[in-house]
């Protein structure tokens, strides 16, 4: 079944596997999703990610990240830009939650996160908010 939002899919593969206390999961490939992988191994929120080239398709294999105590990692992860209504934020961004979670925005730049482009002074499409 064809996917209308690749994003959405990726969080809810996240946010599936993290309940159901997978140590890894397979998301199909995209540069954006690399991009967004290699953002959150870099902020904590994943262990690593590794991209797996089949024969029929290329894929992200994610290595989830759970506590000491067997919580996931990410508590909340909610798709902000949605097809049907996308969401920007111009560079005088605001800090989501005075700063204890991130936006993560596509900006001319790249993946970023909300301190990174207020930091380069950028706006851009917010994608998603993870706490």
């Amino acid at each position: 079944m064809p996917v209308t939002d690749s994003i959405a899919d990726y969080l809810t593969r996240l946010r599936n596997a993290g309940q159901a206390k997978n140590k890894t999961t397979d998301i199909p490939y995209s540069t954006q999703k690399e991009n967004i992988s290699k953002l959150l191994v870099e902020k904590g929120y994943i262990k690593n990610y590794t991209v797996i080239t089949s024969d029929r398709f290329p894929f992200i294999r994610v290595e989830l990240k759970y506590g000491s105590n067997g919580t996931f990692a990410i508590k909340e992860i909610t798709r902000v830009s949605k097809p049907g209504r996308r969401v920007y934020e111009g560079k005088d961004l605001r800090k989501y939650l005075g700063g204890l979670g991130l936006l993560i925005l596509s900006t001319s730049k790249g993946i970023l996160t909300d301190k990174e482009a207020r930091e380069q002074g950028v706006g851009g499409e917010v994608l998603f908010r993870i706490l």
